[in-house]
């Protein structure tokens, strides 16, 4: 007697053994490390090395007060000009260099502040020394985000998920 075949004959393990496998190879080809692009990498590494700039000008500038107690002006012009680029790029940097940034009128406003004999009050002294390690820490992050390595696992296929069923 000749019968039909039924889903327990043994064939069904296989096949779930098949979409199993392929589902795992979709899964490692889009967890492979996602290479910035080349457009991308430029963009980040002009805008860190302008930001970058501004930083150490805007240190020499705290540092001649240091010298001479004469208040001075600190530049924010290229911070405000890659600002946007930061934050695509370089989201965590981008966060600590614009809250500095907007202390920045701060560390200008203690410096204006004088004594007799130019004396600096100590809370005035502790905002522009604390402007100036913060200034430099965020030095520190920009440059450490040109090393960083290229994503791969979770965060890639997370990436590439995000980026190819993103709104336009």
């Amino acid at each position: 007697m000749d019968t039909e075949r039924t889903w327990d004959d043994g064939s069904v393990p296989y096949l779930v053994a098949a979409i199993v496998a392929a589902v795992a190879a979709v899964v490692g080809w889009l967890a492979r490390p996602l290479v910035p692009d080349a457009e991308e990498r430029r963009e980040l590494t002009d805008a860190v090395s302008a930001v970058d700039r501004e930083l150490a000008a805007n240190l020499e500038l705290t540092t001649m007060f240091d010298q001479t107690k004469q208040a001075v002006t600190l530049e924010n012009g290229e911070f405000a000009r890659y600002s946007a680029t930061l934050a695509r790029h370089a989201a965590p940097a981008a966060a600590a260099v614009a809250k500095l940034y907007d202390r920045m009128s701060l560390a200008e406003s203690a410096m204006e502040r004088r004594g007799p004999a130019n004396s600096l009050r100590p809370e005035d002294r502790s905002l522009i020394e604390g402007w100036e390690g913060d200034a430099r820490e965020a030095q520190r992050s920009l440059r450490e985000s040109l090393e960083a390595r290229p994503s791969a696992g979770w965060p890639a296929l997370s990436a590439r998920l995000h980026g190819r069923f993103a709104r336009r």
